[in-house]
């Protein structure tokens, strides 16, 4: 079996010889063929990886069946990055190891097997309170009077009102203003509700109610 080995270091006055020191040999020691990719990268967060990224490519073409890194800390910068490669490594049938933490994704082992579970089991917790967040910003965005979602579209909703109010139909007013007919009838309402909920002018020649 080809192992990819990947070592990272985070600035330009470290080198990586300590880390592929211990990951040659623990490859040699297991009999795996080596492929490397040494990184010399910032690990500030959207830093580009191309050394990463290029064994994720080839782990997509599957040119080797384990991945090796020194720490866990080496192949993600959060949690999230971590798992999710991880995850990836997986569903392409790739193990994942880092000896010098004991961790091993084999899922021929039990432990290995219990590993993936708790990385998914992590996986969903991370998606779960991403939605959450997301939900609370539209909610609170709402309240503040806020549009959410798709863009609203532009055209004359006075004048669509104007029509409507002369008897055309929903599929006219569509047509004339190049818009879906639910926009239309969505903006139509709207600006007839809000006419309804506006207070009466003074001196307007409506008919007062008579007190009783």
């Amino acid at each position: 079996m080809t192992a990819a080995i990947y070592a990272r270091v985070s600035t330009e006055d470290q080198d990586c010889s300590m880390q592929l020191t211990e990951l040659r040999a623990y490859v040699e020691r297991m009999g795996w063929q080596v492929q490397e990719y040494v990184e010399k990268a910032s690990g500030k967060a959207g830093a580009p990886r191309p050394e990463l990224e290029r064994l994720l490519g080839d782990a997509r073409l599957r040119k080797f069946g384990v991945v090796v890194v020194w720490k866990l800390d080496r192949f993600g910068r959060s949690l999230q990055e971590f798992v999710e490669r991880v995850m990836l490594l997986d569903q392409l049938g790739i193990r994942f190891v880092a000896p010098t933490q004991g961790i091993d994704t084999d899922r021929r082992s039990p432990a290995g097997k219990l590993l993936m579970h708790i990385l998914a089991a992590i996986a969903e917790f991370e998606r779960e309170l991403i939605r959450e967040r997301v939900r609370a910003g539209i909610a609170e965005a709402q309240r503040r009077g806020k549009h959410c979602g798709r863009p609203l579209k532009v055209f004359r909703r006075d004048e669509a009102v104007r029509m409507r109010r002369r008897g055309m139909s929903w599929r006219a007013i569509a047509r004339a203003l190049g818009v879906p007919q639910s926009t239309v009838r969505l903006a139509v309402r709207r600006a007839l509700e809000g006419c309804a909920e506006s207070p009466p002018r003074e001196g307007g020649g409506g008919k007062r109610k008579q007190r009783t």
